[in-house]
């Protein structure tokens, strides 16, 4: 890991899945929807069916499987990062959708922690998450406040009337 995307010929950006892959995960997320209902263990055994090799996969991978095929489906780009891993600045800046000079400023204003290996920084993957959460929360709170400071300022335009 990280395992990144679905081109399988470059690993290192986020692509969008074509639509022929859009449309397979999404019919391969609908039947292991349905797999995963049935299943009784936390170690099932799955089977490759064009090499018919069989492999004991823990439940969760299954589980993060049909998330990943949940977003390919919706033509969202994948990335899968083990959560205590240290990140480079231009992983966390791609994952937080910015450029690697905006992430560097939010690292020396003290927004998410880092730490430096020789004059290379890294960030723990849970710290830029804990950020794009945060972000995530403020822009809904602002969403929220925008939202009902125009519905008063629509009430006192019509009570002034």
């Amino acid at each position: 890991m990280p395992v990144t995307n679905t081109n399988h010929a470059k690993h290192d950006s986020f692509t969008k899945p074509s639509k022929q892959d859009q449309e397979l995960a999404l019919t391969s997320y609908d039947a292991l929807t349905e797999a995963l209902k049935h299943l009784r263990t936390e170690a099932p055994e799955i089977e490759i069916e064009e090499t018919g090799e069989r492999i004991t996969v823990p439940r969760q991978a299954l589980e993060l499987l049909r998330d990943v095929l949940k977003s390919l489906g919706q033509g969202k780009a994948v990335s899968v990062y083990p959560i205590a891993a240290e990140m480079t600045t231009q992983a966390a800046a791609d994952l937080l959708n910015c450029s690697r000079p905006h992430l560097v400023k939010l690292l020396e204003e003290g927004k998410i922690p880092f730490t430096k290996v020789g004059k290379h920084r890294r960030i723990k993957f849970e710290d830029v998450h804990a950020y794009r959460q945060q972000m995530k929360a403020e822009q809904k709170r602002l969403l929220i406040e925008m939202m009902r400071a125009d519905s008063e300022y629509a009430r006192a335009g019509k009570a002034a009337e």
